[in-house]
C-alpha cells in the first residue's frame, strides 16, 4: 500500500535530491529484508518478549543522519510453538482451574497460535502505550505483505512513521522519527522489501497474511463450518450456554 501523492509529492519535493544522492539500498539475507537506509546501519542482538511471555531473539538494525534516526527490528517467531508449549509443560498442573491462569490451552498446547497471529497487532499496541499522540493508525501492506502502518506526533514536535508486518514468521518493526518541521520519513517505509537467502527479492501476486501462508493447517484462507456456534446446534460444545448469557 502506497502513501498518498501529496504526501510522497511533499517528500519528494523537499528531500528527494539528498535521498538519492545518500541514501543506498540495505540488504540482509539472514533476516530476509531490504531496505534504504541513510548510512550502514549498525546490529544490536536483543530478546523480545512476546505477549504470551516467550523469550524470541531478535536483531536491531538501526541508522542516523543527523537529528533523524531510523531501525529495522527483526524477531525470529519460528520458535514460539515450542517454547510457549515447553513452557505451559513446566508451569501448568496437570489438573488446573483455568487454562488461561497457566497458558496452556485444553487442546494441550500453550498460546502460540494466538501469540503469533497477535504479533503485529501486540507489537503495535506497543506504539499506542508512548507518551506520543496518535495521529495515523491503519490496516497497510509493504510489497503486498500486510501488517499495520501508524504515525505518532512526540511531545517535541517530532514525528514518528512506522510500518509493523509479518513474513514467514519473522516480525519487521521499521521506524523512523524525523524532528519537528522535517518531512514524515515515508520514503523509508516504502523502500521495504523481502528477499529469500540468495537476497532475491519476493514479490506476490496477491496480498500475503502471514498465518494463512505459513500455518495453512491452523489458519485457512477459509475454514469449513459446523453447526451454529456456541448459540447451539451440532457446532456448539456440551453445556453450551444458551444464546444471550456468554
Amino acid at each position: 500500500m502506497r502513501v498518498t501523492a501529496l504526501v510522497l509529492a511533499s517528500v519528494l519535493g523537499v528531500s528527494g535530491h539528498a535521498f538519492a544522492q545518500e541514501w543506498a539500498l540495505y540488504t540482509n539475507t539472514e533476516d530476509g529484508f531490504k531496505v534504504d537506509f541513510p548510512v550502514t546501519p549498525t546490529t544490536m542482538q536483543t530478546t523480545y518478549k512476546s505477549e504470551y511471555g516467550a523469550d524470541l531473539p531478535a536483531r536491531v538494525y538501526t541508522a542516523a543522519r543527523g537529528a533523524e534516526k531510523y531501525s529495522v527490528t527483526v524477531v525470529d517467531y519460528r520458535e514460539a510453538p515450542r517454547l510457549l508449549d515447553e513452557k505451559a509443560k513446566l508451569t501448568c498442573p496437570k489438573d488446573f482451574p483455568d487454562e488461561r491462569s497457566c497458558g496452556l490451552t485444553l487442546a494441550g498446547r500453550g498460546y502460540w497460535k494466538e501469540d503469533m497471529a497477535g504479533a503485529t497487532l501486540y507489537a503495535t499496541y506497543q506504539f499506542v502505550q508512548r507518551n506520543a499522540k496518535l495521529t495515523h493508525l491503519s490496516f497497510a501492506w509493504q510489497d503486498l505483505v500486510s501488517g499495520h502502518e501508524l504515525s505518532l506526533l512526540n511531545p517535541d514536535g517530532s514525528r514518528t512513521f512506522a510500518f509493523i508486518a509479518m513474513h514467514t514468521d519473522r516480525l519487521y518493526i521499521l521506524e523512523g522519527t524525523v524532528p519537528k518541521g522535517y518531512p514524515p520519513p515515508a520514503l523509508f517505509q516504502q523502500s521495504l522489501g523481502y528477499v529469500d537467502r540468495n537476497g532475491n527479492g519476493m514479490r506476490y501476486t496477491a496480498i500475503y497474511s502471514n498465518m494463512h501462508a505459513e500455518h495453512p493447517d491452523a489458519f485457512p484462507a477459509k475454514p469449513p463450518l459446523t453447526g451454529q456456534g456456541r448459540g447451539g446446534g451440532a457446532g456448539a460444545p456440551p453445556n453450551a450456554p444458551p444464546a444471550g448469557r456468554q
